[in-house]
This record gives structure tokens, sequence and C-alpha cells, in this order.
């Protein structure tokens, strides 16, 4: 089966230069951008062509996963499928949410340009959009963190008790447990199956349905236990993906509104709004999601929301993204935050989408700065290097990334952005440099979004 494939695509590969030949280089930034998301499938065969490279692996993680710390000793239950999270092969509820999230904003945003590009993946969810059918990958994955007792409550994450070597995903054999839940992971669950519901509700109704019965079922759960239910590490040592949840339960309950139309949640997020002094804000990513409802209850098209709370969420919108914008236009090479840090490369793709929902606020326009962003990731900036593998300029070619340092191909697996530096000037093209070259889903979400600003 396996060689049957390798000739399917082998074929497929000779004929896809003609296939994308009119693809703008923009649209072929985001198509293999894109199709990283494949390319991190677990539970499943994947493999690709890129500039006459062959990337591929076998079915990984078919044991997913035990229930040992669940509840259930010595049990085990369906944890395959899903994205691998970053350089490692963990599964983690928190970081795949905030990445959902921003992919599903970046279809509200970017339908008409995104469902005219092909990303040449399996058929797993026939009739969906390429873009959606991606996501439902995730998705499916994510209904199995549910707790087998019906309680609502999510597994935090799905991995071993430690981080494996460097390996191809099919060699590692370390076995792997559901987490216990965290009410972060929770909350995150809630947003995203609610997201879910209303985009696949066109493609598959009684799927959206199943999404959606999860999701109210875990707000449920959260409603009844308002208290903040820390993940405990415990026997892991891979990522903890920790943090307070409270704006993961404000995230939650838009979504849900948005998608519902509940009166009582809405006065629960209006409650929120009304009570803050800071609503957007520059640095987002899996520790601080409030951005994402915030954006959505800006954008909504559903009645009832008061016009006050409306206004004050805009008009954060809209500072924010002019205190963005100085920052771009200031820094020599168009940086847009404030300072470096452990992942700065995806904070700074993430503002992409702080400047475009300004615009669809009724700003003014932010291309100018958006593309010197865009430019910045693929090589203008102080290193002369693109951030990207195989994108742009002198591209990164020792990522912390496992595949890419296990197999046999001397070029990275595609796509990919690195973490960055810490400072302005630190950043090292080094493989065994977790913290400064790691690849990760959440920071790969954001660099979709910015190269969706760039298509036609």
């Amino acid at each position: 089966m396996y060689k049957k494939i390798f000739f399917l695509s082998l074929i497929l590969a000779l004929l896809c230069p003609y296939a994308n030949a009119k693809l703008s280089k923009e649209a072929k930034n985001y198509q293999t951008a894109m199709r990283a998301f494949y390319l991190w499938r677990c539970g499943t065969d994947v493999e690709g062509y890129y500039n006459k490279d062959h990337f591929s692996h076998e079915a990984c993680h078919l044991e997913d996963g035990y229930t040992d710390y669940i509840g259930e000793k010595g049990g085990k239950r369906d944890g395959t499928g899903g994205w691998h999270d970053a350089g490692d092969f963990g599964k983690y509820t928190v970081n795949a949410a905030v990445t959902l999230g921003s992919l599903f904003m970046t279809w509200d945003h970017f339908e008409k340009p995104l469902s005219k590009i092909s990303l040449d993946i399996p058929e797993t969810a026939p009739g969906y959009p390429d873009f959606l059918k991606e996501l439902k990958w995730e998705t499916d994955f994510l209904l199995k963190m549910q707790y087998p007792d019906g309680s609502g409550r999510i597994s935090h994450k799905l991995t071993a008790l430690n981080f494996s070597k460097f390996m191809m995903p099919e060699q590692d054999q370390n076995k792997r447990y559901f987490s216990p839940w965290s009410s972060t992971a929770t909350a995150d669950f809630v947003a995203v199956m609610a997201m879910a519901a209303r985009h696949f509700q066109p493609y598959d109704p009684e799927y959206a349905k199943k999404c959606l019965d999860a999701a109210r079922n875990s707000y449920k759960y959260l409603t009844k236990h308002p208290e903040y239910v820390e993940f405990v590490q415990g026997d892991f040592k891979t990522g903890p993906y920790i943090s307070p949840d409270d704006d993961d339960r404000f995230w939650a309950a838009v979504e849900l509104w948005e998608t519902t139309g509940d009166p009582e949640i809405l006065k629960y997020v209006e409650r929120i709004i009304d009570v803050r002094s800071s609503i957007i804000v520059s640095l987002w990513d899996w520790s601080h999601v409030i951005n994402l409802g915030f954006w959505t209850y800006a954008l909504s098209e559903r009645e009832g929301r008061n016009p006050k709370m409306v206004d004050k969420v805009v008009k954060s919108i809209l500072d924010n993204a002019e205190e963005i914008a100085k920052r771009i236009k200031k820094d020599r090479y168009g940086y847009p935050l404030e300072n470096y840090f452990w992942g700065s490369n995806g904070g700074a793709a993430n503002t992409a989408a702080n400047l475009h929902v300004a615009e669809l606020c009724g700003s003014r326009k932010y291309k100018k700065e958006i593309k010197r962003l865009y430019n910045w990731i693929l090589g203008k900036n102080y290193y002369k290097r693109s951030f990207v593998t195989g994108l742009g300029k002198n591209p990164p070619k020792h990522p912390h990334d496992s595949r890419s340092g296990a197999d046999n191909v001397e070029n990275p697996w595609p796509g990919y952005l690195v973490g960055g530096g810490h400072t302005a000037t630190d950043w090292q093209d080094v493989s065994n440099d977790a913290t400064r070259n790691e690849v990760a889903i959440n920071w790969q979400s954001g660099l979709v979004y910015l190269f969706a600003t760039q298509l036609k």
C-alpha cells in the first residue's frame, strides 16, 4: 500500500509544476506553509515533494493513548490522529486550540482566495474545502480528548512522559498517555468546537452537531465549576502549556454565543468587557487567547450586542493597530513588537491579524505595514535570511524538528516558521537550539494568516 502511494505521489509530483504554474509567488508561499500542517499529521502516512526532495513518514503513534492518568489504570482508548505539536511528537489541547482558532479566523477573513488554492492533501473529509479538510483532521483528534465519563472535562495533553530524541515519527515507540484535565484546556476546547460547529455546518451538519454538543457539554461543566484547575505535570516532562483560564473562558463564551446566539452567554461576555480596562494586546498566543474572543465579538453580525461594548472593543482594536503600525515604521527592519522572546517570530506573525482585523473594523489600510512584516519574515531583516524553511532568502537549514533531523534528506521539511531570537541579534540556525529554532503549530498558524493577507 505504501509503495502504491509513493508511486502515485511521484506521478502527481511530476504534474505538480504544471498544476501550480499559474499560482503567484505569494500563493505558492501560502500553499507551502499551509501544507506544512498536513505534513505534521499523526497517526497516518504522509508524504510530499518540494523542490525535487521527497518528504515522508509512515503511520505513527497508533497506540495513542493509555489512560493510567485519567482514572483507568492500564487502560487504553483511541487518541490517534491530530497534528504533532512542534519539533516533538506530543499533542497538546491548549496549543492545538489557539492554532485552530487562528486558522478558523483565517478562513473567515480570506475564504475566497484560500478556496481557490489546492493543498493536494488526502480526501479525509469528502466535500470539504481543502483548508477546512485539514482543520477537521485536528478537530477529529480533539474530540477524543474528552474524558470518557462524559463530564465534559478535557485532557490537557496526550504525550509520552518525556520528549524523545530526534527520530522519525514511526520509530517513536514510547508509551503515550492521556494526561489529567485542566480548566484551561476545557475552555479552549469549548471555543474551537463552537467554531468548528459553525464552519463545518455547510459541509457536514451531523458532524457540526457533534462538535456543538461537545462544546455545550464542556461549557456546562465549566459554568458549574468556576474555579481555576491548573494542570499539574506530575510524572510528565513534556510541554506544560500552563496558563490561567480567565481569557480562555471568555473566548469559549464568545465563540459559543457566536454559534448559538444564546442571550445568557452574551450577558456574561458583555459583563467581562464592561469591567476590563485593557482589551486588545499586541502579543497573543496560547497563553493569552483573549484577542480571538474580542475579534469574534467585534466582527459578529448577530443582533443583541450592547453598542457601548462594541464601541469599546472596536476602539481598542483600532488603537492597538496604530501602535503596531508605528513600531513597524520605526523599526529599521519592520519588527512589530516591543521585545524578543522564545517564539518571537510567531508573535510577530500574529500581529498581521491585529492589523487586518482593524481594517475589517473600518480603520485605514495597513497594507504597507503588513507587507513589510511579510518581507521581514522572508529575509529583509538583520540576518538577511528567511525564517521559513524552504521559502524566501537563504532559509533555515537546521530547524529543531525531529523529522528534519532524522530523515536522510539534506534539506529540512518545507514551509515551517522557526522561533527566532531572544534579542534582535542572537538567532542561530542550529537544530539543537529548541528555544530559537524549533517549529510549532501555533507559530505556523500566524504565518498562514500573514501569508493569506498577500493573496489576491
